[in-house]
């Protein structure tokens, strides 16, 4: 998940060009090819012994357009924009003349960001429905359908949110890190978020080289949490042949800090046990395990009140 390209001034969403262009380069180097979203639902519902990469961009600035555009469509290389419909054509973000001429490409996909982008999760239901709806008019409008990918602003959503959400789109990403495999809810598809901090070579080659770690739910499923329950009784439930449980190990952020997390490994399952309260306004929690194949990752994030 990437956001501006060369607006320097803002590294926490930033990634400088030439950055950008080594990326693609190290996946090409690693014998790895881009996800065309066309094909996502058959690539989604089936085993694939090769990795493949989707990239994503959020926010549609213009930036993107001018800087990370010109590199896609030279190289064809597919990607998903997700745009937040009440930003386009203000100051730094692109016109919709910009966003159709690129969704006229057949490896250009155009993903709904919300209208507002605003911390919807704190919303009223009616004001979220309100909000998402009118998004859905205006893609109707200038693109003659909704698309059929949503991104969560900040990847903050309730459970009610994300149900709505399911109603109206084929798939929704969020932005805790991950990798998609075909056991991962539909609605809260992981994303590894890149920026001037979190995007250094190293880091990303070791990025692109995770695994998943394969599991059937995560306990609770409602990721809003309030003072009443946070921090979450937190529950992994894996599947019958899931090998190297006792081996997973998980760190979060609870009480503002990254730190080891105490595990209860039981049959198919990991109890995760929080010793302090989440602080606003998420809570992350990542998990690894290194085995034969190599490193597997799964994350979740909460949102907190």
């Amino acid at each position: 998940m990437y956001h501006r390209f060369e607006e320097n001034k803002y590294p926490s969403t930033n990634i400088k060009i030439d950055i950008f262009q080594k990326h693609l380069n190290i996946i090409r180097e690693n014998d790895l090819s881009f996800l065309n979203p066309n094909n996502f639902k058959l690539e989604f519902n089936k085993v694939s012994e090769k990795k493949k990469i989707l990239l994503t961009i959020d926010d549609a600035f213009s930036s993107f357009y001018l800087n990370a555009w010109p590199i896609l469509k030279k190289d064809r290389i597919p990607f998903i924009l997700f745009v937040s419909t009440e930003a386009v054509g203000k100051s730094g973000y692109m016109t919709w003349d910009e966003i159709i001429e690129i969704s006229k490409e057949d490896f250009v996909f155009i993903g709904n960001h919300s209208h507002s982008h605003e911390y919807l999760v704190k919303y009223e239901f009616e004001e979220f429905e309100k909000d998402i709806l009118k998004s859905i008019k205006i893609f109707e409008k200038n693109l003659g359908h909704n698309p059929k990918f949503f991104s969560y602003p900040f990847g903050e959503y309730s459970l009610d949110q994300k149900k709505y959400i399911s109603k109206n789109f084929d798939y929704a990403f969020g932005q805790h890190s991950g990798v998609i495999d075909l056991n991962k809810d539909k609605y809260e598809l992981p994303r590894f978020p890149i920026n001037e901090k979190y995007g250094d070579l190293e880091r990303f080659k070791f990025l692109i080289n995770l695994l998943p770690i394969q599991y059937k739910a995560i306990i609770p499923e409602e990721k809003f949490l309030l003072d009443t329950n946070n921090p979450p009784k937190l529950i992994i439930e894996f599947f019958n042949d899931q090998p190297n449980i006792d081996k997973i190990n998980c760190f979060s952020n609870e009480g503002g800090e990254w730190k080891n997390s105490q595990l209860y490994y039981k049959k198919d399952k990991i109890e995760v046990i929080f010793e302090e309260k989440f602080l606003p306004r998420r809570g992350r929690i990542n998990c690894s395990v290194q085995d034969k194949d190599g490193w597997g990752w799964l994350g979740t994030q909460f949102t907190l009140n």
